[in-house]
């Protein structure tokens, strides 16, 4: 593809959509349609998606943004895999996206495709998880495919998947774990193994960055919500109704509050090893507990202001980004600028008012858990004793927020005159998300001042 090209739009999925309606008054009355799963396209738009994100993946060759933080840290992991001594540092965060990262530097080299090669497959992966999530929660055909586009047009998955940071590690095992809670829920009679690996996936999550803590914990409070409106007077040793037929709460304990409590700690357990008697790693001189009071102490220290800063009512409006790295280099001027879908970002915040009202009244859960979900990881960063933040802090939001949107965009579909406006923003995205696609990839732009015809807003520039 040449640099000034724009990528193929990957909204093939929409042609062959059929509406999810069942029967109407005018037709016989029997047994529900299944519509059918969209398996091939869970397969098909990661795919895609996957090839247009390694698109000058090895652009810029050097660190830029904050791999210059994780990547030195991940460094210092490496050597524990070729037996070496390193150091314990980027202490604030937890270890194990860090330790996937050197994973990859140890099978790809100390490279770009080292850096890269994990967070890229995380990216495809995410996308394809979160569709399954979302089918197995709604059993919605349009909205899953959709959902998949949206997402993957949606700008946070893409940028992040071609990037060594945390945040491509959380989204991923926070977006198979909701994959797994939510087949737990459909498939009760496999729901024992699901919820299994559904808490080993919260674990890890949480194991990888924090900001995955609020939405770690919705699956646990979701089957306690569900098994206490049940009435069930055994409450705690009951296998009988929702969530799960079959499991008791105090096993869904074991599965979703424990197994991924152990899963983190099992994440620092190499730590250990770290370190010398000169710079000895916190996980040997302070024990966990230890450990957990300096991540806090260095998460909540107050830090100069930055440019680049922002606080969650921009990050809603989508009004300030963050260039991640522009710079002359490979033979021209290319940057990558971080900003959410400037179309989705804003059709969602209605979508998400639809849900909530519509999802009340129909008693539609899979629309109410996507507001939870929107809410819920806002909220952490509203009340979070973090001074300074950043836009991508609302990645998990954005996930929610354009499942909403494909949930809204399916509704719409299936009132057949207005069909036409369901499809109209999922091409849309796609569509701006080409036009986009050079300061997502780091494209050539054309002098120093290229980045003129994609900065729309002050807070872009």
């Amino acid at each position: 593809m040449s640099e000034a090209a724009a990528p193929p739009a990957p909204v093939s999925a929409i042609a062959e959509l059929e509406p999810q309606a069942g029967p109407t008054t005018s037709q016989p009355s029997g047994p529900p349609s299944t519509p059918n799963d969209p398996w091939l396209w869970c397969l098909a738009i990661p795919a895609l998606f996957g090839a247009l994100a390694s698109i000058r993946l090895t652009v810029p060759a050097f660190e830029f943004f904050d791999e210059t933080h994780y990547i030195p840290a991940a460094r210092e992991w490496l050597t524990l895999i070729t037996g070496g001594a390193g150091q314990y540092i980027n202490s604030e965060h937890p270890p194990l996206a860090k330790q996937l990262m050197a994973l990859g530097i140890y099978l790809f080299g100390d490279n770009p495709v080292g850096w890269r090669a994990f967070p890229l497959f995380a990216g495809i992966v995410t996308i394809g998880a979160s569709m399954r999530a979302l089918w197995n929660a709604s059993q919605d055909r349009f909205a899953t495919i959709a959902f998949g586009v949206l997402l993957a047009t949606g700008f946070h998955v893409f940028i992040h998947a071609r990037i060594a940071m945390l945040d491509i590690y959380m989204m991923v095992f926070l977006s198979l774990a909701a994959w797994f809670f939510a087949a737990a829920i459909r498939k009760p009679e496999t729901g024992r193994w699901r919820l299994a690996l559904c808490g080993v996936f919260i674990g890890a999550a949480m194991a990888s960055k924090w900001a995955a803590i609020p939405l770690a914990m919705l699956p646990g409070l979701a089957f306690f919500g569900a098994r206490l409106s049940a009435g069930r007077r055994r409450l705690i040793t009951s296998t009988r109704g929702v969530p799960v037929p079959g499991i008791s709460l105090a096993e869904a304990f074991v599965w979703l509050g424990l197994l991924p409590l152990a899963v983190y700690a099992l994440a620092f357990w190499p730590g250990a090893w770290l370190g010398d008697e000169l710079r000895p790693s916190p996980v040997a001189e302070r024990g966990l507990f230890g450990t957990h009071m300096l991540m806090l102490e260095l998460q909540t220290q107050v830090l100069a202001p930055h440019n680049y800063q922002s606080t969650w009512p921009q990050w809603v409006m989508n009004t300030n980004g963050i260039w991640y790295f522009y710079a002359f280099t490979d033979g021209a001027q290319r940057g990558v600028l971080y900003v959410g879908n400037p179309l989705t970002m804003l059709l969602g915040l209605p979508a998400l008012l639809w849900c909530l009202i519509s999802g009340a009244m129909q008693r539609d859960w899979a629309k109410v858990a996507m507001v939870i979900g929107y809410a819920v990881s806002l909220a952490l960063w509203i009340i979070a004793p973090k001074p300074v933040q950043f836009y991508y802090h609302y990645i998990m939001p954005s996930f929610f927020l354009l499942a909403a949107l494909a949930m809204a965009l399916s509704d719409i579909y299936r009132i057949e005159r207005l069909r036409v406006l369901s499809v109209l923003p999922i091409i849309a995205s796609a569509a701006m998300f080409a036009y986009f696609f050079p300061v997502l990839t780091a494209g050539a732009l054309e002098g120093e001042y290229g980045f003129v015809d994609w900065a729309w807003l002050p807070g872009w520039r």
